[in-house]
């Protein structure tokens, strides 16, 4: 590729062409970390087969199984900021994969996690726009997790 990719994503950068990967990804960061749920919806196809393993959701399938994670996330009391990084991008005509890492802060009353996230994301061309399909995110700290699971729960 002979663009420069940024080192993090995290929704505020916007030098990228609407059809550039890296805007697609900068839409969804945008929309997670200012908690707005009909960009999200946007950023995702609309589609039964999509779908998104999560600590926190299991294996969702549909954009309203998805909505209704990033719902529980996004509208509570709890803030969770995240950034992408340490990522590759593998891309073809009509799809393409990241493969990296989310850091973040999930902050709450006096509760206060910094966030290591395992992350893939597959997006694919619906209507000449990239749409996400696929997202997988992991824990490797249990305990993280743990304490990830109990503030959000």
């Amino acid at each position: 590729m002979s663009f420069v990719l940024p080192q993090t994503i995290d929704g505020i950068d916007t030098r990228f062409a609407p059809d550039h990967p890296i805007a697609a990804l900068t839409a969804f960061y945008r929309a997670f970390n200012q908690r707005d749920l009909d960009a999200m919806a946007r950023n995702w196809a609309d589609d039964e087969t999509v779908s998104m393993s999560n600590p926190l959701g299991g294996i969702r399938r549909g954009w309203p199984a998805i909505r209704a994670v990033y719902e529980r996330i996004l509208s509570g009391t709890a803030h969770v900021q995240v950034v992408f990084h340490d990522y590759t991008l593998h891309q073809a005509d009509d799809y393409f994969l990241v493969v990296g890492r989310e850091r973040g802060m999930l902050e709450h009353g006096n509760a206060r996690l910094e966030l290591a996230i395992r992350t893939t994301r597959f997006y694919g061309r619906v209507d000449g726009a990239w749409r996400q399909f696929h997202h997988h995110g992991s824990f490797d700290d249990p305990a993280l997790l743990e304490a990830y699971r109990d503030i959000l729960s």
